[in-house]
């Protein structure tokens, strides 16, 4: 998308449909700011990173704001932003994938948001892709050959129970293997777990310890048992621990929903401040941003990290 200027009247905006791409708010020259080193969150004795999604209200991730646009609290402590980005780089994504028996109906529509979300990767992109049912399975390790993917998926089976939490442990351990800054894991899934060893409170603990940003697509039907009844919060709050998100969806709406994690998680801001306490003390510190919308742009929404362990001392 070319890039909007600055007229006399305000800001032109650009309302393209997300299928063309973001929102694009007109930058009217080059951020001031040093461009500072890409990750999904990055604490060191001097500086905090922390990557942030803006979207509008009709889920279009939105580009082209400034640093003046945004505020960052740490522990409700207002923190001067020292540095500022777009992140524009490489990722490594690993796909998550539901192949339990009551995918059996969803599976192929399934299989399409898979192709749809590979269809906006970028070159240097690289992938993995671990199936669950009840148990996870480590299908395809790291690769930059979506087809691969894509060959697997094909001849993937519905059945078994669900063990979701288990897999997002699987796939948070092996994206560790990857040399990429930037990552983030891709769940499809239809609703609650019911045969994992590792419990929700292990696995946030473990979120909370990493630095890769969780989507989740749900394809929830009707809710039975009290882990269907569960699964939707479960995964919202999994994803949004990481600054990531969960798009609840009907299976006809499955590849636009992929497309659309695919823009978003290409199109993020990055903040960088130092904490005014320098704490070393531990502890998890929570993280607050807010959105100042340019003039004539209705209100924003962002996704960030909520927050990260200190290190000791």
């Amino acid at each position: 998308m070319k890039g909007l200027r600055w007229t006399g009247l305000g800001i032109v905006l650009a309302l393209c449909a997300l299928a063309q791409g973001p929102l694009a708010v007109p930058r009217p020259r080059p951020s001031a700011s040093p461009e500072p080193s890409r990750a999904n969150l990055r604490v060191d004795s001097q500086l905090v990173l922390v990557p942030v999604t803006v979207h509008d209200k009709l889920n279009r991730p939105v580009s082209g704001l400034e640093k003046e646009n945004f505020r960052v609290y740490e522990d409700k402590v207002e923190q001067p932003i020292l540095q500022f980005a777009m992140d524009d780089e490489p990722v490594a994504v690993g796909l998550i994938f539901d192949t339990s028996g009551s995918m059996q109906y969803k599976i192929g529509r399934s299989r399409q948001a898979a192709a749809e979300f590979f269809r906006v990767a970028n070159p240097e992109d690289e992938f993995f892709l671990v199936e669950f049912g009840d148990s996870p399975r480590l299908r395809v390790p790291l690769t930059g050959n979506t087809g691969e993917i894509e060959t697997q998926l094909a001849f993937s089976m519905a059945k078994g129970s669900t063990a979701l939490l288990d897999a997002i442990y699987m796939g948070l351990h092996e994206i560790k293997k990857s040399k990429k800054n930037k990552k983030a894991l891709l769940v499809i899934s239809d609703g609650g777990d019911n045969h994992s060893r590792f419990s929700t409170s292990e696995v946030r603990s473990l979120v909370r310890e990493s630095d890769v940003l969780i989507y989740s697509i749900g394809v929830f039907g009707t809710f039975g048992t009290p882990e269907e009844v569960n699964g939707p919060g479960m995964l919202a709050r999994i994803s949004e621990e990481t600054g990531g998100r969960m798009f609840e969806a009907d299976v006809n709406e499955l590849p636009d929903i992929a497309r659309k994690i695919g823009i978003e998680l290409r199109n993020r801001y990055i903040l960088g401040y130092s904490p005014k306490e320098q704490p070393r003390d531990g502890k998890y510190h929570r993280i607050l941003v807010k959105v100042i919308p340019p003039r004539g742009l209705p209100q924003l929404r962002a996704n960030w990290r909520l927050g990260y362990n200190a290190p000791v001392e």
